[in-house]
């Protein structure tokens, strides 16, 4: 069963397109994530979502409920969807406690013990109770701002990039604290952000934005291996992208033959390897078949990203250079002659 349905979504801003035809099935229960450039349209069609904004076309109905259509706005305060946004938004003249307690209609011990039990949802002890906004970390007030939105009981839950001001090492933790707190709660819920990462980290259900348009949308395992263009490979990770002949299942390109996923296509095309799907073996400068060196070599620790230059095959060909990944104990270093082996298939772009 579907949470929310987005119809025919459209929304300008004078003669700027802000959302250009948008359709989005959101699952009950499930998460969300619109990741997209500044400016793809996300927090406008999230606001539009809370109720902040109205379409100029389209719907939007949430749990059978229609929230907008061409008729009528149900306002957004009768809509009960929570709104977490990028910097919290805490009242600073209000604790800690005040500002969890915004809005609950319980009073006296009832509502205090309301409090205090979602401030243990979230991770906040009961004696951060009665600090106010400026005394805590950003971490801190995101997780005031989360059980605020949760107060309210939503039938779904808007983050809007509410991870982006916080450090590297505590994004990753409070990401992690959210998804489990909101899969518990059995709360819908839809991610706006522009980090990569963060989106197939966190998502169900993954969706790109692009210019005010809906590019793409699906499991994020499989919109990283099945892009539908070059612009949404880069976007979601570092891609190798090349033109290829493919003919009966093998792509022929700068690699040699390699597998591809064609679907009965043949004729020219761009295909894409993630750098993971390179595997690299330094070889004798000699070694007959030897057709790579690496020029750089970007150490990361565990990890090393090495920039890897195809030998030409033929008088005519120029050297084409790939990004691929190597532990780092065991990377060559610059100047190493290397032989190259690819794990699993090519992903062909669509040519239509």
């Amino acid at each position: 069963m579907n949470a929310l349905e987005i119809t025919s979504l459209s929304k300008a801003f004078g003669a700027q397109t802000a959302l250009d035809d948008i359709c989005l099935s959101v699952p009950s229960g499930s998460r969300t994530v619109i990741v997209g450039p500044s400016g793809s349209g996300k927090t406008t069609l999230l606001r539009m979502i809370a109720g902040f904004e109205f379409p100029d076309a389209g719907s939007l109905s949430l749990n059978g409920e229609m929230l907008v259509d061409s008729t009528h706005a149900v306002p957004a305060y009768q809509r009960q969807i929570g709104y977490v946004p990028q910097d919290g938004a805490l009242f600073p003249h209000m604790t800690v406690a005040a500002n969890i307690g915004f809005g609950l209609i319980q009073t006296g011990t009832a509502r205090n013990q309301r409090i205090l039990e979602l401030m243990d949802s979230v991770a906040l002890d009961a004696n951060m109770a009665t600090r106010w906004p400026h005394e805590l970390s950003g971490g801190q007030q995101q997780r005031v701002s989360l059980a605020r939105a949760l107060a309210q009981q939503p039938r779904l839950m808007l983050l809007d990039e509410p991870f982006s001001a916080l450090d590297t090492g505590l994004r990753g933790a409070m990401r992690k604290m959210v998804a489990r707190l909101l899969e518990n709660a059995g709360v819908t819920t839809i991610l706006v952000t522009h980090d990569q990462s963060e989106a197939l980290s966190f998502a169900d259900q993954l969706a790109v934005m692009r210019g005010g348009r809906l590019v793409q949308s699906g499991h994020p395992m499989d919109l990283y291996r099945y892009p539908s263009d070059e612009q949404t490979a880069h976007f979601l990770g570092e891609a190798v992208v090349m033109p290829a002949r493919i003919e009966s299942g093998w792509a022929h390109c700068d690699l040699g033959r390699v597998a591809v996923n064609t679907n009965g296509f043949a004729g020219s095309a761009q295909i894409m390897l993630r750098p993971e799907q390179l595997q690299i073996c330094e070889v004798p400068a000699e070694t007959q078949g030897c057709h790579a060196v690496v020029t750089e070599r970007d150490f990361g620790g565990n990890t090393c990203t090495l920039t890897v230059e195809l030998r030409p095959q033929a008088a005519q060909d120029t050297g084409r250079s790939l990004l691929v990944r190597s532990t780092g104990m065991h990377a060559p270093p610059a100047g190493s002659a290397v032989q190259l082996s690819i794990l699993g298939a090519a992903h062909v772009f669509d040519m239509r």
